[in-house]
């Protein structure tokens, strides 16, 4: 392993796991609980986790900053879902809901919803607002890690 292998944050026990590049796409399990590294549906983080997944870990994190009353966010929702299945494991999907966890959703500036975030880094290198297909969410967020 090298030190440019990704670091990924575990969904379940919230471990820190160095895989290496060339091993993501076999499934990769974590070293603590065994559970996989990646699921094929967005995490739902708080402001308790979110830096866990935003901050330590290096694969880009797409967020998605929604809330339950919001009629676009809701017709959005399973194709964010199928997103996660199709950009997995190049990239972490989480969604956060701005009603829950007000302190992210002023953290970003988040103004309407739903709004996407793509951070690398913990830094933001992107961001779209407005409800978008499956297959577009896709192809802009591949866009912007290139």
């Amino acid at each position: 392993m090298s030190a440019e292998d990704p670091l990924i944050a575990c969904p379940h026990c919230a471990a820190m796991n160095r895989v290496p590049r060339a091993r993501l796409a076999e499934a990769p399990a974590c070293g603590r609980c065994h559970h996989p590294l990646f699921t094929g549906v967005p995490l739902a983080l708080g402001e308790a986790d979110f830096d866990r997944h935003a901050l330590r870990s290096t694969l880009p994190l797409l967020v998605d900053f929604w809330a339950p009353w919001c009629g676009p966010c809701l017709q959005m929702a399973p194709h964010f879902q199928r997103a996660a299945g199709l950009l997995e494991p190049a990239m972490r999907l989480a969604k956060v809901d701005t009603e829950a966890s007000p302190g992210l959703g002023n953290r970003f500036g988040i103004r309407s919803i739903p709004t996407m975030v793509l951070l690398q880094g913990g830094r933001e290198i992107a961001r779209q607002s407005g409800a978008m297909p499956a297959e577009a969410i896709v192809r802009w967020a591949k866009g912007q890690v290139g």
